[in-house]
């Protein structure tokens, strides 16, 4: 199979889809383009989504169409809206807002690249807000019905201005072809996936809890403490049967700001059973935010 790195962007570039017109590409993850478009109809800047065909199955579109329109409904301050979905003979595609800004892991690559070692890490409570904020837009999806599945520092992106975090991708991280645990089975990503999403599709919020815990682990630490694995694949069966998680430390033994109570909160969100994670996101909110409250809002350590 093609990897998405080898398709050509400018075969795009001035494409009509949907209302909208490709101007130039974005970026790409695993199974996605994404491009600056103009939409015609509102004569304003927004991104444009594609995927491929090739990377998908042949009952993906039908699926897709539905998730994406369930996903169209979210109307939440911290979660980037759809506009539109829609396909075309070689791809689908989704529309939604463009936002000024970068992602979550451009902020951690350049956080990595600082000199002054105790600054390659991000500090604690913008960290714990991101983490807040985001979980806030889970919570609402949730109610509404819908689970993520593929929450990741790519997938959330920070406001040049404002700073405020957007959550991306709703509707398009299920759908990839694989049903069994193969080299083509991508339901997620496989660091940020929780053991029972690896077997299971009938998941429930609590894997989103689980990718919110690695990523502020990732944020809170230079280099996150795992085995190196052969393969993704690998790591998903190491991950599925490894029911103490395949973290090799604690947060707060590779960086000294941490503590036992920062460990205990990313721990219960990274727990291998569900049942002993966060009940809810609300519940994670709450402890992030009692933390917050009594140890960061006044500290002079968090602000540097």
């Amino acid at each position: 199979m093609n990897d998405i790195k080898s398709i050509q962007s400018e075969k795009f570039i001035g494409l009509n889809v949907g209302t909208a017109t490709i101007l130039k590409e974005l970026g790409r993850g695993s199974m996605a383009i994404v491009f600056e478009a103009y939409q015609r109809t509102l004569k304003r800047k927004i991104a444009v989504k594609i995927l491929p065909k090739t990377f998908l199955s042949p009952t993906t579109a039908e699926r897709f169409q539905q998730e994406a329109e369930a996903a169209a409904i979210l109307a939440h301050p911290n979660i980037i809206p759809i506009y539109e979905v829609g396909e075309m003979p070689e791809f689908l595609f989704m529309s939604m807002q463009w936002v000024n800004g970068k992602d979550l892991l451009q902020y951690i690559k350049k956080a990595k690249k600082n000199i002054i070692p105790s600054k390659r890490v991000l500090p604690l409570l913008p960290s714990f807000n991101i983490a807040i904020k985001v979980l806030e837009a889970l919570d609402y999806a949730h109610n509404q019905g819908i689970v993520h599945r593929d929450i990741k520092p790519p997938n959330i992106l920070i406001e040049e201005h404002t700073k405020r975090p957007l959550v991306s991708d709703f509707g398009t991280a299920r759908f990839t072809k694989g049903d069994e645990l193969g080299e083509e089975y991508i339901l997620g990503t496989p660091l940020y996936m929780a053991p029972e999403q690896v077997s299971k599709t009938d998941v429930d919020g609590r894997v989103d809890i689980y990718a919110v815990g690695v990523m502020l682990f990732q944020m809170l630490v230079e280099k996150l403490p795992i085995l190196k694995y052969d393969s993704m694949i690998s790591m998903l069966k190491h991950k599925q049967k490894k029911k103490d998680g395949i973290f090799l430390q604690k947060p707060s033994q590779l960086n000294p700001v941490l503590d036992n109570a920062v460990d205990g909160i990313i721990g219960r969100a990274l727990a291998y059973e569900p049942d002993e994670r966060f009940s809810s996101c609300l519940e994670f909110i709450k402890a992030l935010k009692a933390y917050r409250n009594k140890h960061l809002l006044k500290s002079k350590v968090s602000q540097k």
